[in-house]
């Protein structure tokens, strides 16, 4: 696909062995839906990847598995060192190929990488390992192609080496910038993710208007229609035409009220037996919050999402994607199936991605342009 070569993308998470997962590989399209019965791990794949993409901008072993030990297998015994672990992976397709990264973690006795694996094309371009348990580090050796084979290097046992990657490699041989080229895509490709979970009951609440940047709970949509609707009047436009389709009533506008503390929050304006009535998000259901803030979501740029943005990239290689666990939690029916459509839609366009899960997956089905993963056995 174009799009695949031109911008870095996940096109597929491996959990080799992650909690309830083991031996499992799940294909990631621009629009990816995991459906299934509760407890089927659609939740624990999506929190796999998010990990991966925590790692991938730089955060440190603990910081991204606060609980490691909820990681490891169910019934996963414990070797003779009495070590247990967890691993996971995935495969980046962009300008260099498909290159796959692929990570095993030691949870027990300590939190620790005990082997990393980057590959493309058949050719290891880094590959470390725990050699000293008594180190807090790990043998790295990657592909040089130059007067030796390989450089080798200690690398930090709780940090992702392939982010490192490009700190450490010089680029002058072909192998160094083979090297350097499948770090690189691998790394923008799984720092630009912004996962969200709109909070309903968060959301109620009017906000500063100046707090710009989308959270992933969304508790500051009304401050983000405040930017959008000034700055971005087309995806404001789609904005509003997204709520005439999912929320209830002859919605007119999409309005945000300046409170008299300086504080801002969201108004729907509908036309009620010809007159205009202005409904403050905070009176609407559930459903509806979720509904306009996944609209939101997608129709808004990655200046506007809190994610991390590889801003040292090109635009014409950047994308975005966004992690939806729960897409369809308290939408009705029609609800649903309008936001399908929206993301649809959106993922054609191009630089945004959608990995997400459901819980009725009949709508799924019918969607147009959707890669759905059954995990129900």
């Amino acid at each position: 696909m174009e799009a695949t070569c031109t911008r870095p993308a996940v096109t597929e998470l491996r959990l080799s062995a992650f909690t309830s997962h083991r031996g499992a590989a799940f294909p990631l399209g621009p629009m990816t839906l995991f459906t299934g019965a509760s407890g089927s791990g659609k939740t624990t794949a999506l929190r796999a990847y998010e990990s991966l993409a925590r790692l991938g901008a730089g955060a440190s072993l603990r910081e991204v598995f606060p609980d490691p030990v909820a990681c490891v297998p169910e019934r996963a015994a414990a070797d003779a060192q009495g070590r247990r672990g967890f691993r996971i992976g995935c495969t980046v397709d962009g300008p260099a190929g498909p290159v796959q990264l692929d990570l095993a973690v030691q949870a027990e006795p300590e939190l620790r990488i005990v082997g990393e694996r980057l590959t493309c094309g058949g050719q290891t371009l880094l590959a470390t390992a725990l050699r000293d348990p008594g180190r807090r580090s790990v043998q790295a050796a990657w592909h040089t192609a130059g007067a030796a084979p390989v450089t080798r290097a200690p690398l930090p046992d709780d940090r992702l080496g392939t982010a490192l990657l490009p700190l450490r490699v010089a680029g002058r041989t072909e192998g160094q910038l083979q090297v350097l080229a499948a770090a690189e895509q691998t790394v923008v490709a799984l720092r630009s993710v912004f996962a969200c979970d709109p909070q309903p009951q968060l959301m109620r609440r009017p906000v500063a208007a100046d707090q710009g940047r989308l959270r992933r709970g969304c508790e500051n949509l009304a401050a983000v229609l405040d930017r959008t609707r000034d700055r971005c009047g087309g995806s404001h436009d789609r904005l509003a035409a997204a709520a005439r389709a999912g929320c209830a009533g002859p919605v007119t506008e999409l309005a945000v009220e300046q409170l008299g503390d300086g504080t801002v929050r969201a108004l729907l304006a509908r036309d009620t037996s010809g007159a205009r009535v202005a409904t403050p998000v905070d009176r609407l259901g559930e459903g509806e919050l979720r509904y306009l803030a996944l609209a939101l979501v997608l129709l808004t740029g990655p200046g506007v999402l809190a994610g991390d943005q590889a801003v040292e990239v090109p635009a014409a290689l950047r994308s975005l994607t966004v992690l939806a666990d729960g897409f369809d939690r308290s939408l009705d029916r029609r609800q649903a199936r309008e936001l399908l459509s929206l993301a649809a839609a959106v993922c054609a366009e191009g630089p945004l991605r959608l990995v997400g899960a459901v819980g009725d997956a009949s709508c799924v089905r019918a969607a147009a342009g959707v890669t759905v993963v059954d995990l129900n056995p």
